[in-house]
Protein backbone atom coordinates (compact mmCIF):
# COMPACT_ATOMS: atom_id res chain seq x y z
CA UNK A 1 0.00 0.00 0.00
CA UNK A 2 1.59 3.29 -0.92
CA UNK A 3 2.18 6.03 2.21
CA UNK A 4 1.14 9.44 0.69
CA UNK A 5 1.28 12.79 2.86
CA UNK A 6 -1.47 15.02 2.76
CA UNK A 7 -1.86 18.19 3.86
CA UNK A 8 -5.13 20.79 3.47
CA UNK A 9 -6.19 23.90 4.48
CA UNK A 10 -9.54 25.96 4.10
CA UNK A 11 -9.94 29.74 3.96
CA UNK A 12 -12.52 32.07 3.70
CA UNK A 13 -12.96 35.80 3.19
CA UNK A 14 -15.90 36.27 5.58
CA UNK A 15 -17.92 33.44 7.03
CA UNK A 16 -20.06 32.92 4.76
CA UNK A 17 -18.14 34.38 2.02
CA UNK A 18 -15.92 33.92 -1.16
CA UNK A 19 -13.94 30.76 -0.25
CA UNK A 20 -11.10 28.35 -1.19
CA UNK A 21 -9.23 25.16 -0.24
CA UNK A 22 -5.88 23.88 -1.02
CA UNK A 23 -4.42 20.24 -0.71
CA UNK A 24 -0.66 19.09 -1.41
CA UNK A 25 -0.43 15.56 -1.90
CA UNK A 26 3.43 14.03 -0.78
CA UNK A 27 4.61 10.67 -2.54
CA UNK A 28 7.94 9.33 -3.57
CA UNK A 29 9.77 12.83 -3.74
CA UNK A 30 7.44 14.46 -5.53
CA UNK A 31 4.44 17.23 -4.65
CA UNK A 32 1.14 17.32 -6.41
CA UNK A 33 -0.85 20.85 -5.62
CA UNK A 34 -4.66 20.69 -5.57
CA UNK A 35 -6.65 24.24 -4.64
CA UNK A 36 -10.31 25.37 -6.00
CA UNK A 37 -13.25 27.30 -4.28
CA UNK A 38 -16.46 28.83 -4.61
CA UNK A 39 -18.34 32.09 -4.43
CA UNK A 40 -20.34 31.83 -1.42
CA UNK A 41 -19.25 29.38 1.61
CA UNK A 42 -18.10 28.48 4.91
CA UNK A 43 -14.42 27.72 6.48
CA UNK A 44 -15.75 24.78 7.44
CA UNK A 45 -16.83 23.40 3.98
CA UNK A 46 -13.85 24.40 2.33
CA UNK A 47 -11.46 22.47 4.97
CA UNK A 48 -13.90 19.59 4.33
CA UNK A 49 -13.47 19.99 0.77
CA UNK A 50 -9.98 20.16 1.02
CA UNK A 51 -8.97 16.55 2.40
CA UNK A 52 -12.18 15.33 0.12
CA UNK A 53 -10.24 16.77 -2.59
CA UNK A 54 -6.93 15.34 -1.98
CA UNK A 55 -8.39 12.03 -1.06
CA UNK A 56 -10.47 11.97 -3.95
CA UNK A 57 -6.99 12.40 -6.20
CA UNK A 58 -5.28 9.26 -5.14
CA UNK A 59 -6.53 6.26 -7.64
CA UNK A 60 -5.85 3.46 -5.16
CA UNK A 61 -6.30 2.86 -1.76
CA UNK A 62 -3.55 4.23 0.40
CA UNK A 63 -2.33 4.63 3.37
CA UNK A 64 -2.26 8.43 4.37
CA UNK A 65 -1.04 11.00 6.89
CA UNK A 66 -3.63 13.82 6.82
CA UNK A 67 -2.13 17.07 8.34
CA UNK A 68 -4.73 19.74 9.25
CA UNK A 69 -5.33 23.02 11.11
CA UNK A 70 -8.77 21.90 11.14
CA UNK A 71 -10.28 20.97 14.49
CA UNK A 72 -13.39 20.56 12.93
CA UNK A 73 -12.36 18.03 10.90
CA UNK A 74 -9.66 16.42 13.10
CA UNK A 75 -11.95 16.07 15.72
CA UNK A 76 -15.35 15.46 13.43
CA UNK A 77 -13.22 12.06 12.57
CA UNK A 78 -11.08 11.18 15.75
CA UNK A 79 -14.01 11.51 18.13
CA UNK A 80 -16.58 10.13 16.02
CA UNK A 81 -18.80 12.74 15.91
CA UNK A 82 -19.63 12.39 11.78
CA UNK A 83 -20.06 8.53 12.32
CA UNK A 84 -22.94 9.55 14.94
CA UNK A 85 -24.53 12.04 13.04
CA UNK A 86 -24.47 9.63 10.27
CA UNK A 87 -26.26 6.90 12.15
CA UNK A 88 -28.74 9.28 14.30
CA UNK A 89 -30.06 10.11 10.45
CA UNK A 90 -27.33 13.79 10.16
CA UNK A 91 -28.81 15.22 13.85
CA UNK A 92 -26.26 15.81 16.27
CA UNK A 93 -27.05 14.65 20.37
CA UNK A 94 -29.17 18.11 20.48
CA UNK A 95 -31.42 16.54 17.67
CA UNK A 96 -30.34 19.68 15.31
CA UNK A 97 -29.26 19.30 11.86
CA UNK A 98 -25.30 17.72 11.38
CA UNK A 99 -23.87 20.94 9.37
CA UNK A 100 -22.36 19.42 6.08
CA UNK A 101 -23.58 16.46 6.06
CA UNK A 102 -23.02 16.11 2.53
CA UNK A 103 -19.33 16.69 2.65
CA UNK A 104 -19.05 14.89 5.87
CA UNK A 105 -20.91 11.69 4.18
CA UNK A 106 -18.79 11.84 1.07
CA UNK A 107 -15.44 11.97 3.68
CA UNK A 108 -16.59 8.93 5.35
CA UNK A 109 -16.68 7.10 2.44
CA UNK A 110 -13.33 8.71 1.53
CA UNK A 111 -12.25 7.09 4.92
CA UNK A 112 -13.57 3.27 3.94
CA UNK A 113 -11.38 3.45 1.05
CA UNK A 114 -8.08 4.84 2.43
CA UNK A 115 -6.04 4.32 6.12
CA UNK A 116 -6.02 7.57 6.99
CA UNK A 117 -4.09 8.92 10.37
CA UNK A 118 -4.65 12.64 11.26
CA UNK A 119 -2.31 15.03 12.54
CA UNK A 120 -3.71 18.60 14.02
CA UNK A 121 -1.14 21.29 13.31
CA UNK A 122 -2.09 24.67 14.67
CA UNK A 123 -2.36 27.24 11.80
CA UNK A 124 -0.48 30.25 10.67
CA UNK A 125 2.45 28.93 12.79
CA UNK A 126 4.94 28.31 9.94
CA UNK A 127 4.50 25.04 9.45
CA UNK A 128 5.71 24.92 6.02
CA UNK A 129 2.85 22.71 3.91
CA UNK A 130 0.09 24.21 5.99
CA UNK A 131 1.54 27.67 5.32
CA UNK A 132 1.41 26.70 1.37
CA UNK A 133 -2.21 24.99 1.58
CA UNK A 134 -3.21 28.20 3.01
CA UNK A 135 -1.42 30.39 0.24
CA UNK A 136 -3.12 27.76 -2.26
CA UNK A 137 -6.44 28.35 -0.37
CA UNK A 138 -6.38 32.37 0.06
CA UNK A 139 -5.46 32.86 -3.68
CA UNK A 140 -8.79 30.39 -4.42
CA UNK A 141 -11.14 32.40 -2.87
CA UNK A 142 -9.59 35.56 -4.23
CA UNK A 143 -11.01 34.96 -7.58
CA UNK A 144 -14.12 35.68 -7.13
CA UNK A 145 -13.76 38.99 -4.90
Amino acid sequence: MKEIELFTDGACSGNPGPGGWGAVLRFGGKEKELSGGEPDTTNNRMELTAVIEGLSALKEPCRVTLTSDSRYVIDGIQKGWARSWKRNGWRKADKKPALNADLWDRLLTLLELHEVRMIWVRGHQGHPENERCDQLAVAAYQQYK
